[in-house]
């Protein structure tokens, strides 16, 4: 396979150079739970990783922290192969207990830093201390960059007025053709800003909606004109260029060889313009705002 040709960069910061990378990375959602052998969530990664899907996504949520040792495993010998995220809680945000957090992240991914650190979702510690902390591990080389996951506009507003609130490189929120309401109001703030948006849940696999999207005539037709799976259109969809430039990072979970392997060829799947149409048509973009979707 080529290299990957669907690329996000993530703008530089004062600190921190810009940074290249592939439009599809690797999460880490329901790892460490027993549903799949150890071992091969660690191979399915370390497969990802031979492909080019170099960024890695996981949380101390997942599985108690389960996810991050397996991530650690993948990463033996491997760690600068990798763009590394992890997420904290938001009751562990605060000035002195995301360090904390963050030493037990790296301790169970058997690293010295991390790439990229979010807060997983919006809580009670007040913005102001979790960028100190942020700024804290920062500056102690243990994190490169830090973000936010499931934030609404107006969250993200309040972020990006605080002092070093301006430094936040990404937001990662639930998007796929299922759940478009991004689309409307905060999508197009971001991107008035430079800060790419990660989607978790691309194939809508903890959403409800995975044999309604996968299953879909539309999906399903175009998937066969173009010689290509159900899921990789809609990665394919879910990454697709606005403007002739990608803000987008999908990060598809996959623990068996046939799915990762999918999953680094969405990469290089292009959708024409009645593909696009089509999807269009049968999942329709909002037309006003609506609540942020999570899961």
């Amino acid at each position: 396979m080529s290299p990957a040709t669907a690329r996000v960069t993530l703008a530089a910061t004062a600190y921190e150079p810009a940074v290249e990378l592939p439009a599809i990375g690797q999460g880490t959602w329901h790892m460490g739970e027993g549903l799949t052998p150890r071992r091969d969530e660690v191979r399915a990664l370390q497969q990802g990783l031979d492909l080019g899907l170099t960024l890695i996504d996981t949380a101390e949520m997942y599985a108690d922290g389960r996810a991050e040792a397996v991530v650690g495993d993948a990463l033996a010998g491997r760690r600068d192969e990798a763009f590394l995220v992890s997420k904290v809680y938001p009751w562990n945000a605060g000035r002195d207990s995301a360090i904390a957090a963050c030493e037990r992240s790296l301790a169970r991914l058997q690293t010295d830093r991390l790439d990229l650190y979010l807060l997983h979702w919006p809580g009670s510690v007040p913005l102001e201390e979790t960028l100190e902390a942020f700024e804290r591990l920062r500056e102690a080389g243990k994190i490169r960059r830090f973000g936010v996951s499931n934030f609404d506009v107006d969250e993200l507003a309040a972020l990006h007025a605080l002092p070093g609130g301006e430094a936040c490189a990404v937001n990662q929120v639930l998007y796929h053709l299922g759940s478009r309401g991004i689309e409307h109001s905060l999508l197009p703030w971001q991107r008035q800003r430079g800060i790419p948006a990660m989607a978790y849940c691309p194939l809508a696999q903890a959403g409800g909606l995975r044999d309604d999207l996968l299953g879909h005539s539309t999906v399903m037709g175009i998937a066969a004109r173009l010689g290509v799976t159900p899921a990789q259109v809609l990665l394919a969809w879910t990454i697709r260029p606005v403007d002739g430039d990608r803000d987008v990072i999908a990060i598809p979970k996959a623990a068996r060889p046939e799915h990762v392997e999918q999953n680094a060829a969405a990469l290089h799947v292009k959708l024409d313009d009645d593909a696009y149409a089509r999807l269009d048509a049968a999942f329709p973009a909002p037309r006003h705002k609506v609540p942020l979707d999570i899961i």
